[in-house]
């Protein structure tokens, strides 16, 4: 990847951990409610590995957001 596309992992990422932690969930709490393992989601918020559409679809209901409200 580039440092555009890592700029865009770490910015989602970062936005997935505020979100997480106004609803007040642990990392782990989040994934297994969004049906993913939890090491790969603290992966995704560190910025690390990009998310698949479907399970990012999974934690903002999760997160009960809608997907227009992470850009």
């Amino acid at each position: 990847m580039n440092s555009k596309d890592d700029k865009v992992l770490i910015g989602l990422g970062k936005r997935l951990r505020e979100e997480r932690e106004k609803a007040g969930l642990t990392q782990s709490e989040l994934a297994k409610k969004a049906g993913i393992n939890p090491n790969y989601y603290a992966v995704v918020e560190r910025g690390e590995k990009n998310i698949s559409y479907e399970k990012l679809q999974r934690v903002l209901k999760v997160l009960n957001i809608k997907s227009l409200d992470i850009s």
